[in-house]
């Protein structure tokens, strides 16, 4: 078994070529319309989060919200983007998902991850 979340993720800034520390992270439940918060966390030194709300959740909406505008401050940099919302339908309650963001002050990628 292991240590980790059921959705963890990982950011890269794209522009230095290193990954993103220090970039806030809140992962949300979408009940009936009403987003409603059930982890956060701040990415790691290798801009990892590994734990990131429970260990298992139903299936169902979620949302993963990046504070972009935080992690570019601490660059001196003001970012287009002040926040990433990734929202993802979690289907099979046995599966791990992993969501990745590929960062730059006007410009993001995200795709599924393992």
């Amino acid at each position: 078994m292991t240590d980790r979340s059921h959705v963890t993720s990982h950011v890269l800034d794209s522009v230095i070529g290193r990954p993103a520390a220090g970039v806030p992270i809140i992962l949300e439940h979408d009940e009936l319309g009403n987003w409603h918060m059930i982890g956060s966390a701040v990415t790691d030194a290798d801009g990892r989060v590994n734990q990131l709300g429970p260990a298992r959740l139903e299936p169902g909406r979620y949302r993963v919200t990046f504070d972009t505008a935080t992690y570019f401050a601490e660059q001196e940099v003001r970012p287009f983007y002040p926040e990433v919302h990734v929202v993802f339908e979690l289907m099979d309650a046995d599966q791990h998902y992993h969501i990745p963001l590929l960062l730059s002050p006007f410009a993001y990628s995200t795709y599924r991850g393992s």
